[in-house]
């Protein structure tokens, strides 16, 4: 029996899409069988895709398409009913709805948008789909601009229709609260219904969410963009008419990500806003929009195209007043490509909405095990638990500080962060990046009065090796090595490094000034492939190019005990182009020699070698070529025989499956340090430092 969950609104524009993620981003940490489905859309206009259609399948990968993912459009529900045609509406609904719910354990409903003129219609309709779906209904309600009595008022006429239609409500939650109204409008529904088995929650009003991107500014407007192209990704957060001398303007200028909106005749306004922007005593701003169709005079221009921190500059034909009117009804939506604002949404819901209360409610719910999503989450949690200091020596780079941003914000590490300090700040403010960098330890290894001390460490642990004090004093201005020392003297728990610089920039400091592990021999690294339906563990594809037999059967035990260490149940399968004892040649042998080391030094450790990939995940094959193996069938560490296998096979899984790839981990280190490819994004940078604060011993 597939459970379910009906989104359900009181009026439009209640934040339904922050809703659906957190719901969503809650249900993956129990199944990855899940589904979402919209009964009915708003009709496509210039023939885009609904929104929060695309948003889900994209952020969330569901096994599904777009067309699967709704009944039918608005103007065909309504055109079927005043025909009386209403059974028809429903027989569509319902039909795409089971094949979806027949393929997962979970689906979501999202109720429609009650944009038009027949929201008593919608709602009607939408509570006769939740009732013959069987479906348990969250309400959702919406307190923008209203009082606290305004928004309590349709949750109770809401809540009177699904009683009188015997609908089950599971939840209440009202969103768009002022946060001085959150504490009592909490009250206010424990108070009114506290005594109902159902969820009861408030969401805050919030300041990102509700604001503008310059992109959907010029979108909307039909702007167009004189500078700044590359910065249209800035939150617009107010934005501000300045027709009056710029003196006086810039008392009016507080708040940061102001949108200034001036005529593009007014050079004075226009640079003296730059000058403001460029400087530490006015805040950022998130662009300059000209109207009236006045371009800016040639010199200008010029000036501005000279600057490299200079803000967008947009130019719209209408003039300022209207200009500014239209600004005004703009909406924003989540867009399915704006990662940071998904991962705030789903942050802000979690911390709001009582999670397992909700699912409770719920029970149907079948857990798959330890699906990528669980994983995921649970390290995150215990990474926050335990509040491990992480240095991030490449501070300078935008990937690492917007990583920092989100890493510092959820109070998941404590960070410290390696570079130029003026050009770090100089990088957060002139990118918006939401980074209070009070948050966070800064560091620049060239004019701290530690190099002295980490060099004077350095020194007693290289002089065998020929170096000198004064060749120490110039190593440790490299970042890779200050940062080294700072974890090697405990002054730092680990550091990741690597989204910048290579592999052995990274590798080599580590190697000279932490050391491996008393026992290893060798550095070793492994990456969580997180499959759509479970986590695996592979094996070295990153370190090390030719490992001998003794070296492989050390990175299969090393393996299997990170495997462990991070809840996956290790069942190490040691790969070969043969399985068993049919394959001859020296590769096969090499592997075979490794599986025997292994085996001595762990003889209670399930493991197998030479062993196919295919038999090592296909139960089918490994009945016919490994019949009775503890591990053929059902391995979850791999072991590659060298790094030119190991290496393509990650990526092509990786790219083929869309799996996420966490990694390179590195292994047998007396204190981690973690390597990034340069080609991560910000998401492999968290989950490598989450991965990096629950190594540390």
């Amino acid at each position: 029996m597939t459970s379910s969950l009906y989104l359900s609104t009181t009026e439009a524009r209640s934040g339904k899409s922050l809703v659906v993620l957190g719901i969503l981003d809650l249900i993956l940490k129990k199944t990855t069988r899940i589904a979402y489905f919209r009964p009915i859309i708003q009709d496509p206009v210039n023939g885009k895709h609904d929104n929060n259609i695309i948003l889900v399948l994209e952020n969330f990968r569901l096994q599904q398409t777009y067309t699967d993912s709704f009944g039918l459009y608005f103007h065909e529900a309504v055109s079927l009913a005043s025909d009386g045609a209403i059974d028809q509406v429903l027989d569509r609904i319902l039909a795409k709805y089971r094949h979806l719910a027949d393929r997962v354990d979970f689906i979501l409903c999202e109720g429609s948008d009650y944009l038009g003129e027949e929201s008593a219609f919608e709602f009607d309709l939408n509570t006769t789909i939740a009732k013959m779906l069987n479906c348990p209904i969250l309400l959702l309600g919406n307190a923008m601009g209203n009082t606290i009595a305004d928004s309590l008022q349709p949750i109770d006429m809401a809540l009177n229709s699904y009683e009188e239609e015997s609908c089950q409500v599971v939840g209440v939650i009202i969103n768009r609260v002022q946060p001085e109204l959150a504490t009592e409008i909490q009250a206010q529904l424990e108070q009114h219904y506290g005594d109902l088995p159902m969820v009861l929650g408030t969401i805050p009003q919030d300041s990102m969410l509700k604001s503008l991107r310059l992109r959907e500014i010029v979108t909307g407007l039909n702007a167009q963009v004189l500078s700044g192209a590359d910065l249209l990704d800035n939150l617009v957060y107010q934005h501000l008419v300045v027709a009056m001398h710029i003196s006086h303007a810039l008392h009016w200028l507080h708040e940061k990500n102001t949108l200034i909106i001036t005529p593009g005749d007014r050079g004075d306004i226009i640079l003296g806003v730059m000058q403001a922007h460029r400087s530490l005593n006015y805040p950022s701003i998130a662009g300059i929009l000209l109207t009236a169709d006045y371009h800016p005079e040639p010199a200008i221009m010029k000036l501005i195209e000279g600057l490299p921190d200079a803000p967008p500059l947009l130019l719209t034909s209408t003039h300022t007043h209207e200009t500014s009117a239209r600004l005004e009804a703009l909406h924003p939506a989540l867009s399915p490509t704006d990662n940071h604002k998904i991962r705030h949404s789903i942050a802000l819901f979690q911390r709001q909405i009582d999670g397992e209360k909700l699912l409770n409610y719920l029970k149907t719910i079948r857990s798959k095990g330890i699906t990528p999503k669980l994983f995921l989450y649970n390290l995150v949690q215990a990474a926050t638990a335990t509040q491990r200091h992480i240095v991030l020596p490449e501070g300078e780079e935008i990937r690492i500080l917007k990583a920092a941003a989100s890493l510092i914000n959820h109070g998941i590490v404590r960070l410290t962060l390696l570079g130029n300090i003026e050009a770090i700040e100089q990088t957060v403010k002139i990118n918006h990046i939401d980074l209070d960098l009070s948050k966070v330890r800064l560091i620049d290894p060239k004019t701290s009065p530690d190099r002295e001390r980490y060099a004077e460490t350095y020194y007693q642990l290289r002089k065998h090796k020929g170096v000198t004090l004064a060749m120490a004093r110039d190593t440790l201005t490299d970042i890779s090595y200050f940062g080294t020392m700072m974890v090697h003297l405990g002054e730092a728990d680990g550091m990741v490094s690597g989204s910048v610089n290579t592999t052995q920039h990274t590798v080599r400091p580590a190697l000279q000034i932490i050391k491996t592990q008393p026992g290893f021999s060798l550095v070793s690294s492994v990456f969580f492939m997180c499959l759509e339906d479970r986590v695996l563990v592979y094996g070295d594809c990153a370190v090390n190019p030719d490992p001998n037999a003794a070296q492989l059967a050390e990175i299969a035990l090393t393996s299997a005990a990170t495997a462990k260490n991070f809840g996956i149940d290790p069942r190490v399968a040691l790969l070969s182009y043969s399985s068993g004892s049919s394959g001859q040649g020296a590769d096969v042998e090499k592997v075979r020699q490794a599986t025997a080391i292994a085996k001595e030094r762990e003889p209670d450790l399930a493991l197998e070698g030479p062993i196919q990939y295919d038999a090592a995940v296909d139960a089918t094959v490994a009945a016919q070529k490994m019949p009775g193996s503890a591990v053929a069938g059902k391995a979850t560490v791999f072991i590659f025989p060298d790094l030119n296998t190991g290496n393509n096979t990650y990526k092509a899984v990786q790219r083929e499956t869309k799996a996420i790839a966490i990694g390179p981990i590195l292994q047998g280190l007396n204190k981690p340090v973690n390597d990034l490819s340069r080609g991560c994004l910000v998401e492999d940078i968290i989950n490598t430092v989450v991965i990096t604060a629950l190594q540390v011993k």
